[in-house]
This record gives structure tokens, sequence and C-alpha cells, in this order.
């Protein structure tokens, strides 16, 4: 104790009112550096201040001169900016505010300033400075606002310094406040009635309605607090005014840089709420001080690149989640008829993807460098995908991202055991779903393949690929080598095409390019009228198809060229694509495949790709959509024991439908 005692002398001796800004303001950083201490205990540090307030207390000289060096602290900095402004990006774009954070974390910042925000950054850095400022009580605040700045001399004077920045920090909120609420982008997106309301036109009056009733030195407690009210009621209805907003985004997409405006006002508004509080508390320093407290959190969020990302991101999140969910419920069959249309939808898409293996090995004859090799590839795959969707046909390993969101929206309905069985049930119909859409699409994409090579051999006279390239195919398949890396790595890009998908369908959407389409004279001139309403609607309905279809196909052929050039050896392993260069390479062999261990090995490796495809996408996929729907963590051993219940009771309904299944 005695040591702290001595460096306390030492800081205090130190403080000089002469000294320049930054001078001072290191004084200050040091200062509240010895209060914090190690940072392990609150009550340690809230010690530590009323060891400060008892040694300027005890020393009139000691007093002045903190007295002295506060006032010229806080004189030159401009505290507007830390109460209205201080956790606010000044800029409404997005991308400038994740910039700004950038800025902040990489280069360090000068305490030469005269602005209040980054002194407060600087000195009260840490989560714990808010534990220990909440932790003061209200005696020794009393206190400490004693000793830094004096009694007035005639009590019965106006509002003080404090009250006049609040008042300012108040308006320049509320300034804010409507310039946004003004911004065409919200405004036209608000409903007819908060907009015919117009609660933010009248918000500079109610401010300086306020600003009258504090500073007019005949104010009676009335009339305050009826401009305090107006105002509160305003804001609500400016409040209530952005919330109509979001109304909007559930019909008309959403636009993270709008949400992110959206938030700003929000919390601009609660902003306003808070500064009134400070000025209508009884004692201001404890008001003050908790108020202070708050903003140590807000600036450590202020500085999260993670926070802004998040929080700004989440109702994206939860309309390509949502959007996600509406397409996965047409891949859930439910009856026997749905089950075999599954399995005939899939094995047209495994026919397609015969011939799809076979353009690939063409391609790989052509000997082009690695870019130009996977751009091809990613041609070749994009043009199929495109296809199997304009054909009605499906790909296996496209749906668990689909119809994970599906899935996830399920869980926030479990209420009783009714609601768990149901629940079960999706679940099974999903199993089953999927199990028929992998066996639709192998079964047939290995034979269609061979075929496909055979019929190749016999026009050309010679095999589609030569002996040694099947053997090298077969060993590169193999179970034991990397290739279930790649298989998990593979469900990655599956689950990120149908981010991608979602995102452009709720960009269209956004951005009516549907009503554009069909409207705009320049392109119902060159299409005419009804063919312009035919691509509108087409494009409205397949936008997401044909995103998902076209991204996923680049990906799974440009990823192993990106991968090469950073010297990382990683491929995809689609399993329709494995499955049919094993039929590929197996026309090859001949017979000698069947007695050869690489191709038996290669076979093996089909479940287990398969599997690792369809878990790996749709875990991701339902993981996003559990955070995205807000779905609170719920009783998982009920619903594994209902799963583990129907496993006893109807095994085969997870493969197939049966008498009692659903």
């Amino acid at each position: 104790m005695s040591r702290k005692r001595a460096d306390l002398a030492q800081l205090l001796a130190a403080l000089d009112p002469e000294a320049a800004a930054a001078q001072r303001h290191l004084q200050l950083i040091a200062l509240l550096d010895w209060v914090r201490g190690d940072s392990q205990v609150v009550q340690a540090a809230t010690d530590r201040v009323a060891q400060l307030v008892q040694a300027a207390e005890q020393s009139a000289d000691t007093r002045t001169r903190l007295q002295a060096w506060w006032a010229a602290l806080t004189g030159q900095l401009d505290i507007t900016t830390l109460l209205a402004d201080f956790g606010f990006a000044q800029r409404s774009s997005m991308a400038s505010e994740l910039a700004e954070r950038l800025r902040h974390k990489l280069l360090p910042t000068s305490p030469d300033t005269l602005d209040a925000s980054e002194l407060f950054m600087l000195a009260l850095p840490h989560e714990f400075d808010a534990r220990w400022l909440a932790a003061l009580d209200a005696a020794l605040l009393e206190r400490l606002l004693a000793v830094l700045i004096p009694a007035p001399e005639d009590s019965s004077a106006g509002a003080s310094a404090w009250q006049r920045d609040l008042l300012d920090a108040i308006s320049y909120c509320a300034g804010q406040i409507l310039a946004t609420g003004f911004a065409p982008e919200l405004r036209l997106r608000m409903s007819e009635a908060t907009r015919q309301a117009q609660p933010f036109h009248v918000l500079l009056r109610d401010t300086e309605s306020l600003r009258v009733e504090v500073l007019h030195p005949l104010r009676t407690d009335d009339r305050l607090q009826e401009a305090v009210q107006r105002l509160r009621e305003h804001l609500d209805a400016c409040r209530a005014a952005a919330g109509s907003v979001y109304a909007h985004f559930e019909d008309e997409g959403i636009s993270v840089g709008l949400v992110f405006r959206l938030r700003q006002l929000r919390e601009r508004i609660l902003r306003v709420r808070e500064l009134l509080e400070c000025l209508l508390a009884p004692r201001p320093v404890v008001a003050a001080t908790r108020f202070m407290a708050r903003l140590v959190n807000v600036g450590r969020e202020r500085r999260s690149l993670r926070a802004l990302i998040a929080v700004n991101s989440s109702l994206l999140a939860a309309k390509v989640a949502e959007r996600s969910a509406e397409t996965g419920e047409h891949y859930i069959t439910r009856t026997g008829g749905e089950y075999l249309a599954m399995v005939r939808q899939a094995a047209g898409g495994g026919l397609v993807m015969a011939a799809t293996t076979l353009v690939k090995f063409g391609l790989y004859a052509l000997a082009l460098s690695a870019f130009w090799g996977g751009f091809m590839a990613g041609v070749n795959y994009a043009i199929s995908f495109v296809l199997i969707q304009l054909l009605h046909f499906t790909v296996a390993t496209k749906q668990p991202a689909m119809t994970a969101p599906a899935m996830a929206a399920k869980l926030k309905e479990l209420d009783d055991d009714a609601d768990v069985q149901a629940f079960v049930d999706k679940v099974t119909q999903l199993v089953r779903s999927q199990v028929a859409a992998v066996l639709g699409n192998v079964l047939l994409v290995f034979p269609a393949a061979l075929a496909l090579a055979w019929l190749i051999a016999q026009a050309l006279g010679r095999p589609a690929i030569d002996a040694g390239h099947a053997m090298q195919t077969l060993d590169t398949l193999h179970l034991l080598g990397p290739s279930l890396l790649f298989a998990a790595f593979t469900g990655v890009l599956l689950f990120a095409s149908s981010i991608f998908a979602g995102w452009v369908e709720n960009w269209f959407v956004l951005h009516r390019l549907d009503s554009a389409i069909q409207y705009n004279p320049r392109i119902t001139g060159v299409l005419g009228r009804r063919r312009a309403a035919r691509w509108a609607h087409f494009l409205r309905g397949n936008i997401s198809g044909l995103a998902a279809n076209v991204s996923l196909g680049f990906m799974l052929g440009l990823t192993p060229a990106f991968a090469a050039f950073f010297g990382l050896g990683l491929e995809v392993r689609h399993v329709t694509l494995t499955t049919g260069q094993i039929g590929v390479a197996a026309a090859t062999l001949g017979m000698d495949a069947v007695h050869s261990q690489a191709f038996w090995w290669a076979v093996a490796l089909i479940p287990f790709n398969g599997a690792l495809n369809v878990i790996v996408s749709f875990y991701l996929a339902f993981h996003l959509a559990l955070r995205a729907h807000n779905v609170a963590r719920v009783d998982r051993r009920r619903i594994y024991r209902a799963l583990r219940a129907r496993w006893r009771h109807a095994p085969l309904s997870f493969f197939a439908p049966t008498r009692g299944s659903v």
C-alpha cells in the first residue's frame, strides 16, 4: 500500500496545468492506469479512487493543482463529440465504417487531440474500466467532483456547463436523426402512416423547446416535464417509423447498408434518451459516471470488426436462410409418389453428369494452363448444373444446404411432444429424400459414363482415356488417400454456393430487377412486352438456382487452380463426378478393373464421399440458419430420444417410404 501511495504522490505532483495538451492527456492516462492496477479486483480500483480523493482533500495545494489541471484538460476538449458521436459511424456507409475500424486497429492513435472521443478510447480501453466506474458509490463520486471542480460562488446561477454540454449533444443527435430519417432510401421504405405522421419534422423544435426550458432562469418543473415528455413521444414515433422499414424488407429484400443506417438511427434515439436521463437526474455526477461506464463498452464494440459484420449482416443472413428454406421445402419428399419422382429427377441429373465427366476428361486432353483449364472446367460444370435445373432434374449434393434452413425453422416450434414427433417426421423425410437423390445420381452416372466412354472408344477406335490415365484416376480416388478431406472441402463449396444464391436472389428482389425487365421502355423496346414479361417471370423464379449452379460450377473448376498457385494440392470430390470418373476409368480397363484393388478402393470411397458432401454442407447451412433465425437452445435430448425411438421401430422409413412412414 505504501508503494501505491508513493506512486499516487508522484502522479499528483506531475500534474501540470501549463503543460501541452498531449502531456496533460498522457498524465490522465497514467493516472487512470494507476487506478486500474492489475485489472483484477474492482474493489481495489474503487479503493484507489478513494485514495486519490483523500489525498486531494488533505492537501489544499494538491487540490488546487488538481482543479487547475482538470479545468485545463476539459476546457480544450470538445465534449460534444464524446456525448453525441462516440460509438457511431461518422459516415453512413458500412464499407467506410469497416475501413475506419481497420484503421483504428492497425494504426496507433495520438494523445495529441482535441477530440474527447479519441482521448476516451485511449484512457479507458478495457472492459474492467466499465466495471470499476459502475461500482463507484454516490458519496465517493460527490467527493471526487468536489476535488475536481470548485463549487460555484453563486449557487442560484443558471444551467451548469455540464447541462449545456448535454443540451448541445441532444441537439446534435436530433439533427443526425433528422438527416437519417429524411434519407430517400429510408423514407420511401417507411409505411404510409408513419410518413404522414412526420415524426422527424418536429425533433429540432422539441430540442430547442427543451433548451429554452432548461436554460431559462424562471422555468417551472411543469413546463420542463412537458417539453421532455413531448421529445420522448416524438423519439418513440421516430423509432416506430424506422421499424416500419423492416416490414418492407420482408417482401422487398434486405440491404446491409440500409440495415446499418437503421441501426445507427435506433442507437441515436437511445443515446438521446440516455442524455435526457443525465440531464434530469437528481444526482448528475452519478448519472454521468454510469453513462461513462456504458460508453466504455460502446467503445470496445466500436473497435470490433466482428461485431460490425455480425450485427449488420444478421438480417441478411436471416433473409438468405428464409429464401433457402422456401426452396428447400421442394426437396423434401413426403409420399411414395414424391419419393419416386425424386429418384427419377436424380437419375436424369446422373445422366447429364455422365456427359459432364466425359467433357472433363476431354478438357484434360487439351493440356491447358492451370487457370484456363480450371476456367473451362468451371464452364463445363456450370453449363451442366444449369441444364439440370432447366430440365427439372436434380443433383443430390445441392439439396442439403437448401433443406437445412427449412429444418432449422422447425426448431422454433418445438413446444410439446407432438411438435417433437413432427420434427422427427421431417428429419425422416429429409434423410430418405437425400438417400433417393444420391442413389438416383450414383446408380445412373456410373453405367451412363461407362456406356458413353465405350461408345467413344468404338467411334474413335481407341479408349476415351488411356490405361495409364485410367489407373491414375483410380489412384487419386483411393479411400485411404486425401480424398475424404477433399470431399469435406467440397461440402464447404456447396454451402458457399447456396449462400451466394440467396444473396443474389435478395439483391435481385431488393433492386426490383424483375419489374425493371418487365416495364423498362428500353428493354421492352428490344424484347417486346410479352417476351420481357416472360423473362422477368422466369428470372424471378429461377435466379437463385442459376446463381447457385453457376457459382458452384466455377468454384469446383477454379478452386484447384487457385490452390495450386499457393502451393496447395487441394482438389474437389463431388460424389456424382467421382462416380462418373470411376465409370470412365472402368470402360478403359475393361474386366481388368474388377481384379484391381485400386478400382475397389475407389468404389469404397463413393459412400463416404457422398456422406461428407451432404453432412458438411448441411451442417454449415443448419448452423447459419439457427443463428439467423435466433433459435434458442433446444432440448436436444428430447430430439435424440425421439430419433432413436423412430430408428428402433421403423428403420426403413429413413431410406424409403413404408406403409407406416410419413
